[in-house]
């Protein structure tokens, strides 16, 4: 068993030595730590991605829209988390995006997570047939249950939810009156 410092740290190296940049690498650190938290095989997806890299023809996204289809090959997981939590504050207005073919896919879920915190939304993501909500960066719920090398994921979908303080933010009802509201309908009971 890693300390997640030592997650963190191997990860990091491992990236840098496999020609991304020390900012990237240090996002990659964070989120394969992230990944190992949830008790998601983040290690085992990164080995086997950086592994494989050399073979795959991968193609780079710099901006994201609602819908995104590689041309050639597969997404570079790694550029397009980088670029999606990057540009998460225009996404967010969306509500709704896809990606067509993605490489190592569940390396570009912590950055969807990391995304959902900087919002303060949950988002809900499904690739292929596994989905994974993602709750404010706090925890995952998932139907995916194996820990396995997921090589590629034909499609991806992402939803952004709305929750409750925004939601009662656009009907112009503030959190407080809403807690009035709540407390005179147990008074009036």
């Amino acid at each position: 068993m890693r300390s997640l410092s030592e997650i963190d740290t191997v990860s990091k190296r491992s990236s840098k030595a496999a020609g991304y940049s020390w900012g990237i690498a240090e996002e990659i650190g964070k989120n394969i730590r992230l990944l190992e938290i949830f008790s998601l095989p983040g290690i085992k997806n990164l080995n086997s991605f950086f592994k494989k890299k050399k073979e795959l023809r991968l193609e780079n996204i710099s901006i994201i829209k609602q819908d995104n289809e590689a041309n050639k090959d597969e997404y570079c997981p790694i550029i397009a988390g980088v670029n999606f939590l990057d540009q998460i504050k225009t996404l967010e207005t969306l509500n709704e995006i896809t990606f067509k073919k993605v490489s190592y896919p569940l390396l570009f879920l912590p950055f969807v997570s990391r995304a959902a915190e900087v919002i303060g939304k949950r988002i809900f993501l499904k690739m292929d047939n596994r989905e994974f909500l993602l709750n404010f960066n706090n925890n995952i719920y998932s139907n995916y249950i194996k820990n396995e090398i997921i090589e590629s994921a034909e499609n991806i979908y992402l939803k952004v939810l709305e929750n409750r303080d925004s939601l009662k933010r656009k009907n112009g009802m503030s959190s407080i009156s809403f807690q009035k509201k709540r407390l005179l309908k147990k008074m009036k009971a």
